[in-house]
């Protein structure tokens, strides 16, 4: 599925055209305080060739999110490795401006009715760091459920689990 679209999005598969978008919002401090920190344009170029290779290996994984044509960020469905267990998780950021609209609970809702239904997944997690209540707020709205805290990338994080 290489488009799709909610009310007020639309996703397109990450591409290599991609990269000064992604560029952009991984510079954005704010912004990628839950991410793991800025990125310089070297890693996020590393970034988007590691998604794009799993689109390649799995069929899913990342999509450049849209609203009314401009770039608002980026969200998908990826296998991700968490104490050691290949999990396959939802994810999703969005440029500041984009903050507070319903957004994030919109693309979940739609990553996890394509993960669950489509790509009959038989379940998603959402790992999120601790402190990231708003991030927290969109999972449990999409009725995962808080299933451990653990370590991931030397930061304290908790995730979330959804099952088919």
């Amino acid at each position: 599925m290489d488009r799709f679209g909610t009310d007020t999005l639309t996703a397109e598969r990450l591409r290599e055209d991609h990269l000064d978008d992604l560029v952009t919002l991984h510079l954005d401090a704010e912004v990628s305080r839950y991410l793991g920190g800025v990125r310089t344009p070297e890693v996020t170029k590393t970034y988007l060739a590691v998604n794009m290779a799993h689109w390649d290996q799995h069929g899913f994984g990342l999509w450049v999110l849209r609203k009314d044509g401009s770039f608002a960020g980026r969200a998908g469905i990826r296998h991700i490795l968490v104490d050691g267990v290949d999990e396959v998780e939802i994810a999703y950021t969005f440029k500041r401006e984009f903050w507070g609209q319903g957004l994030a609970s919109e693309i979940a809702t739609a990553l996890t009715e394509i993960g669950l239904t489509q790509l009959e997944l038989p379940s998603l997690i959402g790992l999120v760091f601790v402190g990231h209540g708003a991030s927290r707020r969109v999972l449990e709205k999409s009725n995962y459920v808080l299933e451990k805290s653990t370590m991931h990338h030397g930061e304290a994080v908790v995730i979330y689990r959804i099952r088919r």
